[in-house]
């Protein structure tokens, strides 16, 4: 629990200083980026909070700088991603760490360095953009978490500034507490994703578990513990947080579709063709929500309907379903 240390000082000036950005070869073919950040803290902050909103800038810092490289230097160059695409994915994959920290009541010093070997970096977010729906996926769910940062951090800045115009009070200060909160749910998040990309699924359920624990509104939480529970095939559970999920954020398209094909292993094609239909609706160009109606209707006996949509995946480039009618000897 972070304990808010109040100071006299009215008007606070939150201010970074990156002293220290380079790239150098590290153990085996790795490469190591580090970057130092201070923080001069307000007098809503604590050193707890000092140090999650450090590592959320130096974090952003150290990943834009380590995804520019890898576009520049690696063969994810001609994976045909924007930069941006590459930065985001890219959380999803390394971690940042701390080297070395120091606190003196009023300042937060923090620094900490990105270190992967770029071409299992590489490897890694080569598999990803063959794999249509995990990169949407993953995507999806760390750009939400990238803005619920920027709210977050906004919403810091102005609490800053009711300090500064003397309105401090028990009120302004949980408002900061769930501010500086939310930021650490992301960092929990990009950890169960890393986890789940390297498939210790029962550890992502932990991190995803404490991301919810500290925002108990975050929709992409409770999205991704959905695909955890799914990857160990507990699918009643992963039904239960992908509705969470729906109930935050009704227009989560990714959370229909992996509803649907939970309902799909269940045997529910009812229901996963209504959540198929939702996705449909949200997004006409999903090829995969065509495919697994397509899978639905065709257990449910209804054939026409079935070939049907397979034909609209293999029109919409949905390989699986392209296999399927060329076997079949089936025009598409």
């Amino acid at each position: 629990m972070v304990i808010l240390n109040y100071r006299k000082r009215a008007i606070v000036i939150a201010l970074f200083i990156i002293f220290l950005s380079f790239a150098v070869p590290s153990h085996a073919e790795n490469v190591t980026f580090v970057k130092e950040y201070t923080y001069q803290a307000s007098e809503l902050d604590s050193k707890a909070s000092c140090r999650t909103i450090s590592l959320e800038m130096v974090k952003r810092l150290l990943l834009e700088e380590f995804g520019t490289y890898l576009i520049s230097e690696t063969e994810v160059k001609d994976f045909k991603l924007t930069k941006e695409q590459v930065t985001v994915l890219t959380a999803g994959i390394v971690g940042v760490e701390i080297v070395a920290e120091k606190w003196d009541g009023k300042t937060y010093w923090l620094k900490a360095k990105v270190s992967a070997d770029p071409k299992e970096v590489a490897k890694s977010l080569d598999n990803l953009r063959k794999d249509y729906g995990k990169i949407k996926e993953i995507e999806a769910s760390l750009r939400d978490a990238n803005k619920r940062a920027d709210e977050a951090l906004k919403e810091i800045e102005q609490l800053k500034k009711e300090v500064g115009r003397l309105k401090a009070g028990k009120q302004v200060a949980n408002r900061y507490k769930k501010a500086t909160d939310r930021l650490r749910a992301k960092s929990w998040l990009n950890k169960g994703i890393e986890l789940g990309i390297a498939q210790k699924h029962e550890d992502a359920l932990n991190a995803f578990a404490k991301a919810i624990e500290l925002d108990p509104q975050y929709a992409a939480a409770y999205y991704n513990r959905g695909l955890a529970y799914a990857h160990i095939g507990d699918y009643q559970q992963a039904i239960k947080d992908y509705n969470k999920a729906i109930e935050l954020k009704p227009d989560l398209a990714e959370a229909y579709y992996n509803r649907g094909n939970a309902y799909n292993k269940l045997g529910n094609y009812q229901k996963a063709i209504k959540d198929f239909d939702n996705v449909i609706e949200l997004n006409p160009q999903d090829a995969g929500a065509y495919y697994n109606r397509g899978i639905a209707y065709h257990n449910v006996g209804n054939i026409k309907k079935a070939m049907k949509d397979y034909k609209t995946a293999a029109k919409l480039g949905w390989t699986d379903a392209q296999d399927y009618l060329t076997s079949n000897g089936i025009e598409w």
